[in-house]
């Protein structure tokens, strides 16, 4: 079955009350959507990658580029970290000191941290992940108005294989699991201040960007 992909994050409730028209084109900026007003990301508690504890605002004095999806996810999420990595890779290395690109996960059963940093590692090292307890997780979601619907599936099977060391299968309900997939982008003062659709990722236009949103959100 097919990964399927959710409405624009845009038809969330209270999603355009928040956002104006495309401001492509300013600052140097060609695509995405500005919000009108900065959103404070709520410091809600998670653990990060290594096993530390962290929170959803925690920005490391850097930009944040962040995406969620989950590790077993079989076409989005690999398909566009492999653009965020090609983005990525477009900046100089002072630029990328001031860049942090994150994935949350929203299949935290599956995705410990250990789990996120073998797939993340598949991507770039300097990538970095999150995850924490379901509620925690849908809050996140619900904070940056992503889309997150689980499928009602149960994973004991595939957990089972992962912890004989196996690869993980995808079965269909796992490539069912709905989750929005634009890329959102945090400032280093903890707002969420501009989104990206998969597109824009995907076709050049967050390369192009990058470096102007580097000079007018900060980092470093």
């Amino acid at each position: 079955m097919a990964h399927r992909r959710p409405a624009d994050c845009r038809r969330c409730p209270g999603w355009a009350a928040r956002v104006p028209q495309r401001s492509a084109g300013t600052r140097g900026l060609r695509g995405g959507t500005a919000l009108d007003t900065p959103l404070a990301v709520p410091p809600l508690p998670l653990t990060d990658d290594r096993g530390r504890p962290t929170t959803l605002a925690a920005s490391d004095g850097r930009l944040r580029l962040v995406f969620f999806g989950y590790a077993r996810c079989p076409d989005v999420c690999p398909v566009t970290l492999a653009g965020l990595e090609r983005s990525y890779k477009t900046l100089s290395d002072e630029q990328r000191r001031r860049v942090q690109v994150q994935l949350v996960t929203v299949d935290p059963v599956n995705d410990t941290p250990k789990v996120l940093r073998d797939y993340l590692d598949r991507f770039d090292p300097a990538f970095s992940g999150l995850t924490g307890s379901p509620d925690t997780i849908n809050a996140a979601a619900k904070a940056l108005f992503v889309s997150n619907v689980a499928p009602a599936a149960d994973h004991s099977e595939h957990m089972q294989m992962q912890s004989q060391g196996d690869a993980p299968a995808v079965s269909a309900p796992d490539a069912a699991r709905i989750h929005g997939d634009e890329l959102r982008v945090i400032n280093p003062q903890g707002q969420f201040v501009r989104v990206y659709t998969n597109g824009e990722v995907m076709d050049g236009t967050l390369d192009h960007d990058l470096p102007a949103l580097i000079r007018q959100y900060g980092g470093g």
